[in-house]
């Protein structure tokens, strides 16, 4: 079966598009692009420097990134490249480089995640937060009437509850920092009614109470829901479910890395859709892009660590 190509629909992208245009409009931030010795991972964060988005930090042996850039045809002309030994020895650096304050986030390139999350979550050197690091999709679906935000489908395998509770309040961060003024967040299971059968409509119902308790803020949640109930409002009413998120959630909480890393895969292959991606619960957010991510998707991402970090200094601030 062949993929669906992307942008054929007419709305496909212009919501992630127009997170692109707001993050231009903040001014770039010092990225740290770690291992980038291959042509989408230069190519990617070179787009993203052309667009304004990010001032890149290329962190890798010299060599291999020149020789990449020679055979891809990409100028380095203006980039600052720190050499390092190998790999592992670049995702250190970049590690150190948010620590120093020289970048404000990290991207990956040519290396694989657990690479890239090692130092970051290093007790002592990282980049560690008293809260759980997870994944945000923020993906746009043609079909979709507005953009959905998938946590967690790279990062969590089998998340606890507490695990849980950290994964809703980073992607409702996400979410905020996007332009969601108040998120309204699906817990995501097989069913709408809670059962011990089915731990994850009892996790369901925790962190909604959680969120009723100001556990977790920022959001209205409601669950269990299952995914069509959760985005569609026919579904919803057919199931007699009267909830101010069903049939409109923007934030799809999964009940585990399985069953999310397939829905966003299904809505990328099957339904066009284009997705962007983010790390956040660390002290700088992380870009985990992959080879299959198309350009476009690359500089949607970088977007995503620049509305991310303005939002959270922001929050800080209690701005």
């Amino acid at each position: 079966m062949q993929r669906m190509t992307k942008g054929e629909h007419p709305s496909a992208s212009l919501r992630l598009q127009a997170l692109i245009d707001r993050a231009r409009e903040l001014g770039p931030i010092a990225m740290a692009v770690v291992h980038p010795v291959d042509e989408p991972s230069l190519s990617g964060a070179a787009d993203a420097a052309k667009a304004g988005l990010i001032k890149p930090l290329f962190v890798g042996p010299e060599d291999k990134i020149r020789r990449a850039a020679k055979d891809a045809q990409i100028d380095l002309a203006g980039i600052e490249i720190i050499s390092t030994p190998h790999s592992h020895a670049a995702a250190e650096r970049a590690v150190e480089l948010v620590r120093e304050g020289r970048a404000q986030s990290i991207m990956k390139g040519a290396l694989h995640t657990d690479e890239v999350l090692a130092p970051v979550v290093d007790k002592t050197k990282g980049l560690r937060t008293a809260r759980r690091m997870s994944h945000v999709f923020v993906l746009d679906a043609p079909q979709a009437e507005r953009l959905l935000f998938v946590s967690d489908a790279a990062i969590n395998i089998a998340p606890t509850l507490d695990e849980l509770k950290d994964i809703v309040q980073n992607a409702i961060d996400m979410a905020r920092a996007t332009g969601v003024e108040t998120p309204r967040v699906a817990i995501l299971s097989a069913v709408e009614t809670v059962t011990a059968k089915l731990p994850s409509t009892l996790n369901a119902a925790a962190l909604c109470k959680m969120a009723d308790r100001g556990q977790i803020t920022g959001g209205v949640l409601d669950g269990p829901l299952a995914f069509d109930n959760a985005i569609s409002k026919e579904a919803a009413k057919t199931k007699h479910i009267v909830s101010p998120v069903a049939g409109a959630a923007e934030v799809l909480i999964v009940p585990d890395l399985i069953s999310g890393n397939v829905l966003v895969k299904e809505l990328d292959y099957l339904a066009g859709a284009e997705a962007a991606g983010l790390v956040v619960g660390a002290r700088a957010p992380i870009a985990l892009t992959s080879r299959a991510d198309t350009p476009f998707e690359r500089v949607a991402s970088a977007a995503l660590a620049v509305l991310f970090h303005h939002w959270s200094g922001l929050a800080e601030r209690g701005a």
